[in-house]
């Protein structure tokens, strides 16, 4: 993809963000441009990316793009810092095709400093029924939401930050023995509907339950407290960070701060009145979190830190 071609897609992105709810004049070959060309950058890459700090890492989006535009001026646009998304992306906001437009148009020109993991959303037989799709057929066709699809099988799985901090989408699996297990997956794939990675976009920590237990979603399991803390001791690990749940801060730790929770959709379905939060890890994995508040509320700001650094 010739870079002129990429810089002035990426500016009219950025041009649309500003008038908040305004549609990017952006054609289907543009955006099929941008699906196959990072689809291939994605099977160019690990299943299990490992990314050096430092980092910001964002949670659900759900095509909320103002709020994503929002986080990266709050960060800096790429290639200032890197970023990891940890999915989802599509669905339920107004704006899924602007969102994914502009994550894949940084991701290809960026692609060491950008990052993006698969959500359970990036999934056919999700985002047929919450959004994506509907917003795809309506604004162009279904041809394209397939394009859109084939790119999203071949999305990574999980991300490894200086070999101490183990992201994903959604969670710990009991299939999960050995983190080659995940470098190891096939890709293009689509998500089963059980195994590990199903359980990688769809589990969830609770506090009720110990070991593994039934997830009220109707896919994957909840894990609890010992669940984490074992994994991060057999396989040395300081945190895990996942996203896949709304928490009223935008951050919520579980398992004593072993692991953190990230949603960065505030004011979620416009039904929420939580705050959205992107975590930033500094070179010495000291951690902070950057508060992203409802847009029609008050401003932004910094809140908190902890290290991780030994």
């Amino acid at each position: 993809m010739e870079s002129a071609t990429l810089n002035r897609i990426i500016s009219r992105l950025l041009e649309t963000g500003s008038k908040s709810g305004k549609q990017a004049p952006l054609s289907e070959t543009e955006i099929t441009q941008l699906c196959m060309v990072s689809r291939n950058i994605f099977l160019r890459q690990p299943n299990l990316l490992e990314i050096e700090a430092p980092v910001y890492i964002c949670g659900d989006i759900h095509g909320q793009y103002t709020d994503l535009l929002r986080l990266l001026e709050y960060g800096g646009l790429p290639p200032h810092s890197n970023y990891l998304f940890l999915g989802d992306y599509v669905d339920r906001g107004k704006q899924s095709l602007e969102t994914m437009c502009l994550l894949l148009a940084y991701k290809i020109k960026y692609p060491e400093n950008f990052f993006l993991l698969r959500g359970n959303h990036e999934c056919a037989s999700v985002n047929r029924i919450y959004g994506f799709y509907d917003e795809c057929k309506r604004r162009f066709n279904v041809k394209l939401w397939k394009i859109f699809t084939d790119c999203f099988n071949c999305l990574p799985m999980s991300a490894l930050i200086d070999e101490r901090i183990l992201c994903m989408h959604g969670g710990l699996s009991p299939h999960l023995d050995k983190l080659d297990q995940i470098r190891n997956l096939k890709r293009p794939t689509d998500v089963p509907d059980n195994g590990l990675v199903c359980d990688l976009l769809w589990s969830d920590p609770s506090q009720e339950t110990r070991g593994w237990g039934p997830n009220e979603r109707g896919v994957s399991y909840t894990f609890g407290v010992d669940r984490v803390t074992e994994f991060l001791r057999k396989h040395d690990l300081d945190l895990i960070c996942r996203a896949h749940q709304v928490v009223e801060d935008g951050y919520e730790f579980f398992a004593n701060r072993k692991l953190v929770t990230l949603f960065s959709a505030p004011n979620y379905c416009g039904e929420f009145d939580n705050a959205g939060a992107m975590m930033h890890v500094d070179e010495n994995l000291m951690c902070s979190f950057q508060i992203l508040k409802p847009a029609d509320k008050k401003a932004r700001f910094g809140f908190g830190s902890m290290s991780l650094g030994r």
